[in-house]
């Protein structure tokens, strides 16, 4: 590994934390029994697409899959990227697939989706960094399901206001880039990536949104964090602040669980009531929706999250 793990190691949280021990009780989730499972999975791979569920290690895949949903991943299944929480494999990307707009349109429509999620690795390598092709998947999710909300989790397009307005000028519902974790931590856990750039990226878009309102409906912008990697209740209230000053509607937190023991170890495991107290003190902030707790993810759930934003 080209990283100073040792970084996280060496944190004094860290040192008293038995990272090989059981999960606490919390962090335990029975898995869902039926068909329905089998069929998404099915679905997807009889179509070639890939999702964030599997290349992640979602722990939610078998729920979200048993209900028939999942979170969409474009434009191949290599980042040009190498952040330190993430478990998709980082190497040279595949060229494109111009069809898979379509066949994403086409599984969104089978499955009945009424709130499609789409993200995708990092494409550094092409010249608008992929945004064209998430306009292109948003853009043929409407033509087949006009009814259905559209939300697209982003990398930070290194914050190119054109690429930003290129995904929302197709009429996506909700606008997605995560943070991922406190300012301290940036630089050893999302080593490419910028916590200044990324309040830059949300910035842009709220500003793209007041300015181009859409028919129909409201749009927001959306961001989460992940916690357990060492930072402290005060850290995340400051990132929460600093999401809301950019202007950020909607805030999603989870738990950060390590997916192989080449990446980032948990220091520590956040307990159900401190994630109340972020929900808590978020609410407090205006945040319009706020999902926050152990197995939260930024597309989990994400009907149920916008609807809040709307009631």
């Amino acid at each position: 590994m080209q990283i100073r793990l040792d970084v996280l190691n060496n944190h004094p949280e860290h040192r008293r934390f038995d990272g090989r021990r059981r999960l606490p009780p919390w962090l335990r989730k029975r898995l869902p029994l039926g068909a329905a499972m089998t069929q998404t999975s099915q679905l997807l791979h009889g179509l070639h697409l890939a999702t964030v569920c599997e290349d992640a290690k979602c722990p939610n895949l078998p729920e979200c899959w048993s209900k028939r949903t999942a979170t969409f991943m474009i434009m191949g299944q290599r980042c040009t990227r190498r952040c330190w929480y993430c478990s998709v494999e980082t190497g040279r990307p595949e060229p494109l697939e111009a069809d898979e707009p379509e066949r994403l349109a086409e599984a969104a429509a089978s499955m009945n989706l009424r709130h499609v999620v789409i993200t995708s690795v990092a494409r550094d390598d092409l010249a608008d960094e992929g945004a064209g092709h998430f306009a292109r998947c948003v853009q043929a999710v409407r033509r087949l399901l006009p009814t259905a909300f559209t939300e697209t989790l982003t990398p930070d397009f290194h914050a190119r206001s054109e690429c930003i307005a290129r995904v929302l000028d197709s009429g996506v519902t909700i606008f997605n880039h995560n943070i991922e974790t406190v300012a301290r931590m940036q630089p050893v856990i999302r080593p490419q990536g910028r916590y200044d750039r990324s309040l830059e990226v949300l910035r842009l878009a709220k500003e793209r949104l007041a300015s181009h309102p859409a028919e129909g409906g409201r749009r927001f912008t959306k961001s989460g964090l992940m916690v357990g990697l060492g930072e402290s209740f005060d850290e995340v209230l400051v990132c929460l602040r600093d999401l809301r000053a950019a202007g950020c509607d909607i805030l999603t937190v989870g738990q950060y669980l390590q997916p192989t023991p080449q990446h980032a170890p948990v220091v520590k495991y956040w307990e159900p009531a401190e994630f109340d107290a972020i929900a808590s003190a978020a609410r407090g902030m205006g945040f319009v929706s706020v999902a926050s707790g152990p197995f939260v993810r930024s597309s989990y759930n994400a009907a149920e999250v916008y609807e809040q934003a709307t009631a």
